[in-house]
């Protein structure tokens, strides 16, 4: 068992990530992030979901409006910057420090980012659809 795994059951479980280069993969939402599981997931059977995401530098956001259908998201930023346009609220400058949290549905494109952008997000549920969305009229 690695150090971010837990036991794959329907029971919640201890669960310990330390910091390691290699544990960022390549294999998360978007291609121009890179993602490392905090083992929340294995954790908790999928209840929830944590991770470190960071940008690829040199690769600027090329996503389109989107939406997920989850019960919950929070994005906290640790290094770097990244702006955001949110349906109903325009756009979002995020720093070191700043916190959002993304109602459950709501129209949002990343914009850019800073080349050392970490961040960490937490979802409820650890897995969950997201499907592109047309831009909020306005934006």
């Amino acid at each position: 068992m690695s150090k971010n795994d837990a036991p794959a059951n329907d029971s919640v479980t201890f669960a310990v990530s330390h910091p390691d280069p290699a544990d960022f993969k390549r294999d998360g939402l978007r291609p121009f992030f890179e993602y490392r599981d905090l083992g929340i997931r294995a954790a908790t059977a999928g209840k929830a979901n944590a991770h470190v995401i960071r940008a690829r530098p040199g690769e600027p956001s090329h996503g389109g409006w989107h939406r997920h259908a989850l019960d919950f998201q929070m994005v906290y930023v640790l290094k770097g910057w990244v702006k955001f346009a949110y349906e109903g609220v325009g756009e979002v400058l995020l720093q070191a420090g700043s916190c959002v949290h993304q109602p459950p549905g709501i129209r949002h494109v990343e914009i850019a980012h800073s080349d050392d952008l970490e961040m960490l997000e937490i979802t409820l549920p650890a897995d969950f659809p997201t499907e592109g969305a047309e831009a909020p009229a306005g934006d």
